[in-house]
């Protein structure tokens, strides 16, 4: 993306403790290693209420085990921030929880758009074999809370395999509900 005014990659060896199967991610690790597993370019003019950044986000293909390759999620700092996603190439999934472990997941496919209201949880996750490339946009004083996630032993459900070439949403069996969670929203 020309003009971005920063840039950050998460490579697979940045992705560790988030997958379930850890020993297909310490094997694939090993073998990726400093292969960049997805990059953000993002425009952003201040961090003043009333302003805006925006930019996107490449998820290379991929799979740990029987999940697909995600991003590592986030909610926003100030909750009631919402985001924006227009899929431009790729097939992925948005998959979304509220902290009492409501979930939703949406699929993302060139020029659909997600609208990921105040107070969700979300991560991409890229089910196709090309890079899943979004548009991105929301309030600039937003911020991020990238912790949530682990804190709960990841979110409530995994994108998986369905074993007919498609993907199907189950239960993550580490996950803990928030409101057990000393400090969680």
């Amino acid at each position: 993306m020309t003009g971005r005014t920063r840039r950050y990659e998460k490579r697979y060896s940045d992705l560790g403790g988030l997958f379930l199967d850890e020993a297909a991610f310490v094997a694939t690790a090993r073998e990726q290693g400093d292969e960049i597993a997805y990059q953000v370019d993002e425009f952003r003019p201040s961090d003043r209420p009333g302003d805006l950044i925006f930019g996107t986000s490449t998820l290379y293909p991929g799979q740990i085990g029987d999940e697909f390759i995600f991003t590592r999620g986030h909610i926003h700092a100030v909750g009631d921030r919402p985001e924006i996603y227009l899929c431009q190439s790729g097939h992925g999934v948005m998959l979304m929880e509220l902290a009492d472990g409501s979930t939703r997941a949406e699929e993302m496919r060139p020029n659909s758009l997600v609208y990921v209201g105040p107070h969700w949880i979300h991560r991409s996750v890229n089910v196709g074999d090309t890079p899943l490339v979004t548009l991105f946009c929301y309030p600039a004083d937003a911020g991020q809370d990238y912790d949530i996630i682990a804190r709960a032993g990841g979110m409530r459900d995994l994108i998986v395999v369905d074993g007919a070439g498609g993907w199907k949403q189950v239960p993550n069996p580490n996950y803990r509900p928030r409101a057990a969670i000393p400090g969680a929203d």
